[in-house]
């Protein structure tokens, strides 16, 4: 079958195409522009805006030959990048008239465990919406209600359990439900095996782990796979677990996605259980356990970095943009006059005062755009860039720097590898 997949970049969207690739299907990966890495299985690429392309006329030239449709995207919160509403609702609806128009009868659409239930945050009202809008079409439609999703992949919310399996005591949460936690490889048989064309279709499945587990358990499960010691758990205060939630909601507003957000705090308050038994018996398939889906693949040395890195990255960024903001900040205020005397001792002469200042703005400048996760890679791409051009232009006018007991120059190599370290795992997926 040839087979259109969107949201094929993300977590579930890139197993899934990985899976009925593997199985003989020709897979076409619908991609928000500019997403990278691309699935490697899918045979063609579409760039398409799901939130911003339109009616069903935006999909119409995708759809030609298309003998089905998995819709994998989804937004978890709204920011300046992300529309729940655009994607669960407008452009799901455009995707299924198309899909309608163009006589594409089968229609996988992942949905989320609970949202018929419970309905707390945008996310889950958006996706239950954009259900009852798939079921009054004329199509072959099956949605289907996953919880959790966890694999060897890792993004959100099964980037931070293995973000928190890493710390040396483990954060609890005293408002947190239980999980029953989905293995991203069932996941993706599912799909295929909907894909069949004696397959069932217009049913909704809850997805959901033979297990009922708290998150602190879950966490646990992680740390022994990584191969660490059991960690002392550490209850958080209210006040703190809240201003955590806010801050991500902050960075959120820059553009980041940081998987805690007032979004998680209230859907990991109701937690993601369900009851897999109809799964099972339309399906045959049997969901993992978290330990036993773990004891197959054997954690490597990429998963115990990427553990450990999961909440140095934001560390890193926050330090970087405020290094370079305050320093701008100083050179314009305190540090001024300092900063003008030492250009004239390299004989700038009327020049020094307008370069202060020009170097203050551009630091400045590179902070904000480091902060701003749009133009985070050409800030730190612009931080490189000026402390060579620092480095060179004190090497050539005051070679004496390098021998200052405070080093000015010295540092600029560590700083300088870490906007490194930090264009190396800018990435979010």
């Amino acid at each position: 079958m040839k087979v259109l997949v969107t949201g094929a970049s993300g977590l579930i969207g890139s197993a899934v195409c990985a899976r009925l690739s593997a199985e003989g299907h020709e897979v076409i990966a619908a991609v928000r522009p500019g997403s990278r890495p691309l699935p490697m299985a899918a045979r063609e690429a579409v760039e398409i805006d799901m939130a911003r392309a339109g009616g069903p006329e935006a999909w119409a030239p995708h759809l030609g030959g298309v003998d089905a449709v998995v819709n994998c995207a989804g937004v978890f919160q709204d920011n300046p990048r992300d529309s729940t509403r655009g994607v669960h609702v407008t452009g799901a609806e455009a995707l299924f008239r198309a899909c309608e128009t163009a006589g594409v009868r089968r229609v996988i659409h992942f949905s989320a465990l609970g949202v018929d239930r419970e309905r707390p945050t945008a996310f889950s009202t958006t996706k239950l919406q954009g259900d009852t809008l798939l079921m009054e079409r004329d199509l072959d439609w099956v949605i289907l209600r996953p919880s959790v999703v966890l694999g060897r992949s890792a993004f959100g919310g099964s980037a931070l359990m293995r973000g928190l399996a890493a710390l040396p005591l483990m954060p609890v949460m005293r408002h947190t439900g239980q999980l029953q936690v989905v293995q991203l490889d069932d996941v993706a048989a599912t799909i295929a095996f909907f894909l069949r064309p004696s397959a069932p279709s217009r049913l909704t499945l809850e997805l959901a782990g033979p297990e009922r587990l708290s998150m602190s358990e879950v966490v646990a499960t992680y740390r022994r796979w990584l191969g660490w010691q059991p960690a002392r758990g550490l209850t958080l205060p209210d006040a703190l677990t809240h201003l955590l939630y806010r801050l991500g909601d902050f960075a959120g507003r820059l553009g980041w996605r940081p998987a805690i957000r007032s979004t998680a705090e209230k859907e990991i308050a109701l937690g993601a259980v369900g009851d897999p038994t109809h799964w099972t018996e339309v399906t045959g398939i049997r969901p993992t356990a978290l330990a036993a889906a773990l004891e197959k693949q054997p954690a490597g040395v990429q998963e115990r970095w990427f553990a450990k890195l999961f909440f140095l990255k934001p560390v890193i960024f926050i330090v970087l943009a405020a290094f370079w903001i305050v320093t701008g900040i100083v050179s314009l205020t305190a540090g001024f006059r300092e900063g003008v005397d030492l250009l004239m001792r390299t004989g700038a002469g009327t020049l020094s005062a307008p370069g202060v200042v020009a170097g203050a703005l551009a630091d400045i400048a590179i902070g904000l755009a480091i902060a701003w996760r749009q133009t985070a890679r050409q800030g730190l791409y612009g931080a490189i860039a000026l402390s060579l051009l620092y480095a060179v232009a004190s090497t050539l006018l005051m070679p004496s720097l390098w021998a200052d007991p405070l080093g000015p120059l010295v540092k600029i190599v560590p700083i300088f590898v870490l906007h490194l370290v930090a264009l190396a795992i800018l990435d979010e997926r």
